[in-house]
């Protein structure tokens, strides 16, 4: 079960059930990985809105449970070795994985392809996306030099080639669909957004608008993509 005195991040934004998941998130590409990995895994959990504002993310309570103030993070009160917290979207996609034994292969040989397609995400996609939208939409763009913009394009370029190729000739990234998937795609969806998808050639792209549509027509992800509700209705 989780308490208030091991989770001070409840009494902010208190469990229903106690006995669930407790997701601490916002709908971004990072957030809804998890909320993703959750409907897909039918692990019974609450979803908890936690705004970007500092008044959320630099809190007291969510810093108790994520010092990094970075959504998203959770508490299992079903833990290997009793309630945990953790956080890192990574992190949590590989702790669920291995807890339910779903999206991450059968044999060592596919955990480790899974992994690295993984960390590709959290090491380069994720990262130079959200500096090129930053410097594309956001303040970033008021910059005069063009070398910021120029640079995270390229790179963004280049990344979309490398699953480009990644794949040609099937549907997901590591072979069967898996975690590596909920981690990518939403990103790779986020040039929408951040109205960069003509500057990175992405219609000039085969495989990799076929599989972010592919990603998105499964009904899990479906539901989960606006979880936690960003509109605090839910």
């Amino acid at each position: 079960m989780i308490d208030a005195t091991n989770f001070p991040i409840t009494e902010r934004w208190p469990a229903q059930d106690k006995s669930v998941i407790q997701l601490y998130s916002y709908p971004t590409p990072n957030g809804v990985k998890i909320s993703i990995a959750l409907e897909e895994m039918n692990l019974p959990y609450e979803a908890h809105l936690v705004t970007l504002n500092d008044d959320d993310v630099k809190s007291p309570a969510f810093l108790s449970l994520n010092p990094n103030n970075k959504i998203p993070a959770i508490v299992d009160p079903n833990g290997p070795d009793g309630p945990i917290g953790i956080f890192e979207s990574g992190a949590i996609l590989l702790y669920l994985a291995e807890k339910t034994g779903k999206f991450i292969g059968t044999t060592a040989t596919d955990k480790a392809r899974v992994t690295q397609w993984l960390m590709f995400q959290m090491g380069g996609l994720g990262p130079m996306l959200g500096q090129m939208g930053f410097f594309y939409k956001f303040a970033g763009s008021q910059i005069e030099d063009p070398r910021p913009r120029e640079r995270y394009r390229d790179e963004a370029i280049r990344l979309l080639s490398v699953l480009e190729k990644q794949l040609d000739g099937q549907d997901w990234v590591a072979g069967d669909y898996s975690i590596a998937d909920m981690a990518i795609a939403p990103w790779v969806n986020a040039l929408e957004f951040y109205g960069t998808k003509d500057e990175v050639g992405y219609h000039d792209l085969k495989n990799v608008p076929a599989y972010v549509e592919r990603f998105f027509a499964r009904p899990a992800v479906q539901k989960a993509k606006t979880i936690p509700d960003p509109t605090g209705s839910a």
